[in-house]
């Protein structure tokens, strides 16, 4: 047998796949410097897996920054499908298990590159994240439209909030066999407490079900940010060969092994930095991950369209030499010494850019200032002038912040000192659904809710504000009254009779 030969037998037996996550299309789509990034490297991704003829590509959700994206976001992403994944090339590979059930929320309920009016070479199969999931009364969302469109295969979703059933999309290319698992993001609290009550289960196939290679991809914190406002990884079940975690944007797409559950995880971040804190200082990268029988390899590919970004933090108080609180001119030498910092992060930047013309000219430069100890902060406002024409976000490159130390607390206390030391805008922000709750259970008897639940009037405030459904209120109120109605009958109950307490 010839190399070529060989190495053709290996091809038909070895799934090719390009995994990438939370890519927030739209993402600062109106900022002058800023707002192409998300398409530039959405394009360069497609492109990589054009390039390396990958079987389909996998996203792991928030494919889009908005809940609703607007018309120019839609515009592009559906102009770089069209453009990369449609084609004469074959599909190699086949669908085994029930595409009704796999994509039964869809009108056209079975897989695009199936489809006899459409021509697609690469195909795409997404999850949702928690930017881009369902909302409103029809439950649709962005990826529907892809999906609608022909251009993305949206699974993962389920259709139920008491249990949720995962039905994998069982593929087939010569003698490898893939369960794909996907789990479209659900509330954190609530997802934890289903998994709890063991009220998730995967579905395994009947037929050589330790043949095939489990793969699940998910979208939740995998980070702890609460008791319950996280899921463990312990909580997925052990057969799993491969979890393709998304949501977090750190990128540690190397896969580590759960030594617990003996599966691997591949965390592989997302590629356009959203927020300037530590974790999104890593290099982006998307994989190219190989699966041939039971056997897999994940192959880094670092992205070379991603605008760089740089971080770091002074702590004042650590340098009694240079900086004294009593000193009248002590502003002057901090804002020299933060000029010093960033001029330098910004000759580092340019040094890494220097091999590599597709990445933006402008970085991304965030100088984290500890101010405690009794000094006080300078103008940011005028220090930022200074870098209008070198850096991509010249009003927030100084962030300060005081660190406090921490109190003795009695079990009542909250400790406040340890909730100031991580600034509010580098990532723990609170959510809209808490300030609900906080508010009725603070607030007086009268006003509290009877008809309506507070976890349902947290999620549709939430809905309304960070999704923009507009009617997501008034729908909660008209399904509570019906479903109330529906309880009331079926109890006999004379509604003459029974009078409601209002006060």
């Amino acid at each position: 047998m010839t190399p070529t030969a060989s190495m053709e037998d290996e091809e038909k037996d070895t799934f090719k796949i390009l995994v990438a996550t939370d890519i927030h299309l739209g993402y600062l789509e109106k900022d002058a410097v800023r707002g192409n990034d998300t398409f530039v490297t959405f394009d360069e991704i497609l492109k990589l897996a054009q390039d390396h003829e990958v079987d389909f590509i996998l996203l792991g959700g928030d494919l889009f920054h908005e809940n609703k994206p607007s018309r120019r976001t839609l515009h592009t992403c559906l102009e770089l499908l069209r453009k990369y994944c449609m084609g004469d090339r074959p599909v190699q590979f086949e669908i085994l298990s029930d595409q009704s059930v796999n994509f039964g929320f869809s009108k056209f309920p079975w897989v695009n590159y199936q489809d006899g009016n459409l021509n697609i070479s690469i195909p795409v199969f997404s999850i949702h994240g928690n930017h881009d999931d369902p909302t409103g009364v029809d439950a649709l969302c962005a990826l529907d439209i892809l999906s609608c469109a022909g251009l993305v295969n949206h699974f993962g979703r389920s259709p139920s909030v008491e249990k949720i059933d995962v039905s994998p999309v069982l593929l087939q290319k010569g003698n490898s066999k893939i369960a794909l698992y996907g789990l479209g993001s659900i509330p954190d609290e609530r997802l934890y407490r289903m998994f709890v009550n063991k009220q998730v289960t995967l579905l395994r196939p009947k037929e050589d079900g330790d043949s095939w290679f489990n793969l699940f991809v998910i979208h939740q914190n995998r980070s702890k940010h609460g008791a319950t406002n996280y899921i463990p990884e312990q909580f997925l079940d052990d057969f799993i060969d491969l979890v393709i975690w998304g949501h977090e944007h750190e990128c540690k797409i190397s896969p580590t092994r759960n030594e617990q559950q003996l599966f691997y995880v591949s965390q592989p971040g997302s590629s356009v930095v959203t927020s300037l804190s530590p974790g999104e200082a890593a290099k982006k990268h998307v994989g190219l991950l190989r699966v041939k029988g039971k056997k897999m390899n994940m192959q880094k590919i670092p992205l070379q369209t991603v605008r760089p970004f740089y971080i770091e933090d002074i702590v004042l108080a650590d340098h009694p030499g240079v900086f004294s609180p009593d000193n009248p001119k002590v502003t002057q030498a901090v804002q020299a010494f933060c000029m010093e910092k960033v001029e330098a992060m910004l000759e580092n930047a340019e040094r890494e850019r220097l091999g590599n013309t597709r990445q933006p000219e402008k970085p991304l430069i965030r100088l984290r200032v500890d101010y405690s100890g009794g000094f006080e902060p300078f103008s940011v406002v005028r220090f930022s002038q200074k870098f209008m024409d070198r850096i991509a976000n010249p009003k927030d490159i100084i962030h300060f912040f005081r660190h406090r130390e921490q109190k003795e607390k009695n079990d009542d206390e909250i400790n406040f000192g340890k909730l100031v030391r991580k600034p509010a805008s580098e990532g723990a922000t609170l959510r809209v659904e808490d300030l609900v709750k906080q508010y009725f259970q603070t607030a007086e008897k009268k006003v509290q809710l009877s008809l309506l639940t507070e976890r349902g009037m947290g999620e549709a405030v939430q809905e309304f504000v960070d999704k923009e459904e507009k009617d997501a209120i008034e729908e909660l109120v008209k399904f509570q009254l019906e479903k109330t109605q529906r309880f009331l009958k079926e109890q006999h109950i004379d509604a003459e009779e029974t009078k409601i307490d209002e006060e």
